[in-house]
């Protein structure tokens, strides 16, 4: 699956050479190869984060000076124009190399749950425990992500209404709603990273919400505060 995927994205690569910025700019590669291979391979609408900014490493490039998600949010542009066109794409992180890569979620994207990643560790040796099958997950220093077949607001309004408690930790990313995505630096420092890869898990194939967000919540009421507390 890896080796197939490598030669689609050279070839994808040789066809968009005409497409990049005059030479001098050196950029990451590993964050287009990624945008390219959400946006082609598994047809997720990706666009590129805010990014950090140039004098200041530590600050969002966004105008909001006490930002809680340094960089790793949509602004120019908007989440709006989140796109699986590789002409786009690849216009997108060849002028802007180091943007974090940002898929936007619900329609007929992933959605995604997430929670602190202590709690989320445990939850998955749960879920794994138990013979369910997962997803992709994503995971940053502070979060782990498990992305879930798309779901509105109603369904998971009915789902969360139903459950005796909810904790605030939880974090669900539907609708209108994005994620980052690796190898995207992280907001809280450090790096966001696959802990299950879509090719680990059978490609695009996602579960779907209820069959993961009861082990979900169980494991985010017993983390540090009752899962009261958001870390982002």
């Amino acid at each position: 699956m890896r080796e197939i995927l490598g030669r689609r994205l050279q070839r994808l690569r040789n066809r968009l050479k005409s497409l990049r910025p005059a030479p001098g700019r050196s950029g990451d590669q590993a964050l287009l190869d990624a945008a390219l291979s959400c946006a082609t391979a598994w047809q997720w609408p990706v666009l590129p984060g805010v990014g950090r900014s140039g004098a200041d490493s530590n600050r969002c490039a966004c105008p909001d000076p006490d930002c809680v998600v340094p960089g790793a949010h949509p602004f120019d542009p908007g989440l709006l124009a989140a796109t699986t066109d590789p002409r786009m794409v690849a216009w997108w992180w060849t002028n802007r190399p180091t943007a974090p890569v940002l898929l936007a979620t619900g329609g007929s994207a992933p959605c995604a749950v997430s929670l602190p990643a202590n709690a989320a560790a445990r939850a998955v040796v749960r879920l794994d425990a138990q013979g369910m099958r997962l997803g992709p997950i994503v995971a940053s220093p502070t979060r782990w992500a498990l992305l879930v077949a798309p779901y509105s607001l109603e369904r998971l309004g009915e789902l969360l209404y139903a459950k005796d408690h909810v904790p605030s930790a939880l974090r669900f990313h539907g609708e209108g709603g994005y994620l980052l995505l690796p190898p995207s630096p992280a907001s809280a420092g450090g790096q966001v990273r696959w802990e299950r890869e879509p090719a680990q898990t059978g490609g695009p194939w996602l579960p779907d919400v209820e069959a993961v967000v009861d082990a979900l919540v169980e494991a985010s009421s017993g983390a540090s505060g009752g899962g009261s507390r958001l870390a982002y």
